[in-house]
């Protein structure tokens, strides 16, 4: 292992070891909110240090099983022994890379999830109503909850618009590829003359903002409308001013929501959507210099781009960031995306794992 990796683990021990002092203070006790912030970082250090104590072991282990093999009578288990301890530590050194890598600050938020139906008309939206099960689906199978926040019906099926948060811990990290252009290859429903038609749908996958106060929403910023709600709902919902649309000046970025029991619960989800939305506006911006100079293979954010195609008569799906290619159809339009989003994961770490070795 390099020594500035090795010097940087060294670091975070000393470090491991300023935390556990602080934490048996008197101080950290009166204080919740540190307290509480130290435990954090403990709970991020003790793995990484513990399997560095594990790869300092391990070479006291090689180095002793070495020393060993000076003597002839024992130099065959003292050669088995340094074999075994050689290849121990080359995993504890993978480990040790990977617990390394920087981590996204959003990766254990929920999610808002927003698909919107493309070009392709009644197809398009046909196919936004199937994306959109998918992901309620794999949420189903991963245990998340899914929460209904706005939808815009299409006029034969599916949505023109449907927005969901996603409720599950780690959701952001599993999904957060999924951002992009998804295209669509099949005979839509409507077709009489049996011909293949190309459409596509734009989804979004935002991490959930904890709190409104961490995009500093300047009210005088903001708009709020009230309307009667449209469509299915009941007597209720559709009799009072319940629906709500918020525009963000400053962006122009505008939220509706209409499907709560009231006005208050509307607002809520709005303003949660257009946190999340402003948010990730900011943080793009803030990356896009650093976008322009390494593209990331699958975290560049650029949702115009086409990531993935259903090609429906070939009963294929191809993600074109990482030129994977399943022929498992029905299986992934009922949720089952796991090889999916595990790939496009273990891509990004693989680049991740390039870029910290070459900065070494």
């Amino acid at each position: 292992m390099k020594p500035s990796i090795t010097a940087k683990l060294a670091q975070l021990g000393a470090r491991l070891d300023e935390v556990n002092h602080l934490l048996s203070s008197e101080q950290a006790t009166r204080d919740m909110e540190q307290f509480r912030k130290l435990n954090r970082e403990r709970a991020e250090l003790e793995p990484v240090v513990e399997r560095y104590q594990a790869w300092q072991a391990c070479v006291s282990d090689i180095a002793a099983a070495q020393e060993m093999a000076r003597d002839p009578e024992m130099r065959e288990f003292a050669g088995e022994e340094a074999e075994a301890g050689r290849e121990r530590l080359e995993q504890l050194e993978t480990e040790l890379q990977r617990l390394l890598l920087p981590k996204d600050p959003n990766d254990e938020r929920n999610v808002i999830l927003e698909v919107r139906a493309g070009t392709g008309g009644d197809e398009a939206a046909l196919f936004a109503g199937d994306l959109f099960r998918m992901y309620t689906r794999f949420a189903e199978r991963n245990r998340w909850q899914v929460e209904l926040i706005s939808e815009s019906p299409g006029e034969v099926g599916g949505y023109k618009e449907v927005i969901a948060r996603i409720i599950g811990h780690g959701a952001y990290s599993v999904l957060k590829f999924e951002s992009g252009a998804h295209r669509v290859q099949r005979v839509p429903a409507t077709e009489a003359q049996g011909r293949i038609h190309t459409s596509a749908c734009t989804v979004a996958i935002l991490p959930e903002v904890d709190e409104v106060s961490d995009v500093v929403l300047n009210p005088a910023d903001l708009r709020i409308d009230t309307f009667r709600a449209s469509g299915a709902g009941g007597q209720h919902i559709n009799k009072t001013d319940s629906a709500v649309r918020l525009t963000h000046l400053p962006t122009g970025t505008v939220v509706e929501c209409q499907d709560g029991r009231s006005q208050h619960q509307n607002k809520a989800q709005a303003m949660r959507v257009l946190a999340a939305r402003i948010k990730d506006q900011q943080e793009r911006e803030a990356h896009s210099k650093l976008a322009a100079e390494r593209k990331s293979l699958v975290g560049s954010g650029d949702r115009s781009e086409r990531i993935r195609t259903y090609n429906f008569p070939q009963g294929r799906v191809t993600d074109h960031r990482i030129n994977l290619t399943l022929y498992k159809m029905d299986y992934i339009m009922d949720g089952d995306i796991s090889e999916l989003t595990g790939a496009l994961m273990a891509e990004h770490q693989a680049e991740q794992l390039a870029a910290l070795a070459a900065e070494s």
